[in-house]
């Protein structure tokens, strides 16, 4: 096969409609958009409208709630931390903090994103002192288990004691 053999199979292109091109065209002066009306206009948008029928985002029920006022936290595997630490991108030896780690780009920012949250997805293989808002239970086990430490910023409140 040769460059200049290559073709589309026959009816992959269809011939686009020329609008508006005279009365003999079957498609002149109003372009097959009757007269008039909303949707004659340019720009129309009737997204959702079912002619009158109750729309179906009305028919569904609602369920759940968002708030509003949530905080996100950027997550952070530890296996993307061992490898940052690998590549240089992190000091091997000293504390990370949320700062050190947001100047490496290993989180995002902006939005309502409030800090970081370690996870344990990965492994890490060195001792590593690192500052976050939140980690998960096996994230913290893993860097233990490598030697290192945890520290958090906002320590989740302990659920109150049954009373007998």
């Amino acid at each position: 096969m040769k460059l200049n053999e290559l073709r589309d199979n026959p009816g992959a292109r269809h011939k686009s409609k020329r609008l508006g091109r005279g009365i003999g065209s079957g498609k002149g002066k109003t372009s097959g958009k009757g007269v008039k009306g909303q949707k004659a206009r340019e720009g129309v948008a009737l997204n959702g409208f079912e002619g009158g029928q109750l729309p179906i985002y009305r028919r569904l029920p609602k369920r759940g709630f968002v708030n509003l006022f949530r905080k996100e936290y950027a997550p952070l595997n530890i296996g993307s931390l061992d490898k940052a630490i690998e590549a240089g991108k992190l000091p091997a030896g000293e504390a990370i903090d949320e700062a050190v780690l947001r100047t490496a780009g290993l989180i995002r920012t902006g939005g309502k994103i409030v800090g970081v949250r370690l996870l344990a997805r990965g492994e890490i293989s060195r001792a590593v002192t690192i500052t976050v808002s939140g980690a998960s239970a096996a994230a913290i086990a893993a860097v233990q288990a490598a030697g290192g430490t945890v520290t958090l910023l906002n320590p989740p409140a302990e659920a109150p004691a049954a009373e007998a």
